[in-house]
């Protein structure tokens, strides 16, 4: 009769527990503020915009909730799904996103609002829409993701791409090419930087200091298009960023919320503090920068232009001027919350308003 060996018991261990994951200042863990899988092509800056982003709002610790994400139409337009899927989003019509954006910040101030458009959206169809976003001051972050290119109708030059810049079938571009941010100082932005998708640290430190801002922040980010615009000739591709990046200042932030002291030289960095107490602070690398002077910013941008370089960092920041909200008096509660009687005047005043024009 044979038996069957009995069974024997491994060494009884300690159950393993997951390592809890690390959470922001409000209790979110990174996962809380991703988005979507992308569907843009493998190697598109746009990703890496998404990412920067999501780091930056989970860094700063703002409820998603709390933001609206605003887009037009074009492949940065799609963006917005891959970050942040708990806050509310809107893709408006092509080029259109300022008013939309602009109706929404006056129906609940409480929000904050990021926009992402391209140069196409922007700088185009858009431009009508965009100059008085701009000079109105309406309290958001408006980034325009710039690859010089339509790359959802073939790669055509938009607007943004500069002069002698080759298509891949060797066309040349003989337009001059709008300089969104130097339109963006003139027009009334108060808020102004340009980065490249492929600069981690300086766009990480640019949007987190545009999320300290209260007005309009303006971004224009290099994003290379690799389908269309990332070959030889393009002043838009990875190489020639990497080659042409001309750096104005070291941006950094020092978030209201961390209570350290930092040292710095006042002869090479300018400090800026930010409306919700944070310091910006931007070490020199060109020699006469100053970000709070217009006139200024603007003959930078020109001379680096002139040169073939394509400057980078905060060109300008105000923190004086009144955003549009506050401007207009606006009341602190969304208005769909607001009672009938507070809406609606009654015969009362109505007889008076009457009254005073007989």
């Amino acid at each position: 009769m044979s038996t069957t060996p009995a069974l024997t018991t491994p060494e009884t261990t300690a159950p393993v527990t997951a390592k809890p994951a690390k959470t922001n200042r409000i209790g979110l863990a990174i996962l809380d503020y991703r988005g979507g899988k992308t569907t843009l092509c493998a190697g598109c800056g746009h990703n890496a915009v998404s990412e920067r982003i999501t780091e930056a709002f989970y860094e700063m610790g703002i409820h998603p909730e709390r933001v609206m994400k605003m887009s037009g139409i074009g492949c940065s337009s799609k963006s917005p799904a891959y970050f942040m899927s708990r806050s509310f989003s809107f893709n408006s019509v092509h080029g259109r996103m300022p008013s939309v954006a602009t109706g929404a910040l006056l129906a609940n101030k409480t929000m904050r609002s990021i926009g992402l458009s391209g140069d196409g959206d922007t700088a185009s169809i858009g431009m009508g829409q965009f100059i008085h976003l701009l000079r109105r001051n309406v309290p958001m972050i408006y980034i325009v993701e710039d690859n010089g290119v339509y790359g959802l109708t073939k790669g055509q030059f938009s607007a943004t791409a500069d002069i002698g810049s080759k298509l891949k079938n060797g066309v040349v571009n003989e337009l001059p090419a709008i300089d969104i941010c130097a339109l963006a100082i003139q027009i009334g932005a108060t808020f102004v930087g340009r980065s490249f998708s492929g600069d981690k640290k300086q766009l990480a430190a640019m949007l987190k200091a545009a999320i300290a801002h209260q007005g309009t922040v303006l971004l224009d980010i290099i994003s290379p298009c690799v389908t269309f615009n990332d070959h030889e000739g393009s002043t838009k591709s990875y190489k020639y960023m990497q080659e042409h990046d001309d750096i104005v200042g070291e941006v950094g932030l020092v978030p209201h919320f961390e209570d350290i002291e930092v040292d710095y030289d006042h002869d090479t960095t300018v400090d800026v503090p930010l409306h919700d107490g944070s310091h910006m602070r931007l070490r020199k690398i060109h020699e006469d920068y100053a970000p709070t002077d217009k006139v200024l910013a603007m003959k930078m941008l020109m001379e680096s232009h002139a040169k073939g370089e394509v400057m980078t960092g905060v060109f300008y920041v105000d923190t004086k001027q009144t955003d549009f909200t506050t401007m207009l008096n606006m009341v602190d509660e969304p208005l769909a919350t607001l009672a009938e009687s507070r809406v609606r005047p009654g015969r009362e005043v109505l007889a008076e308003i009457m009254q005073e024009h007989l």
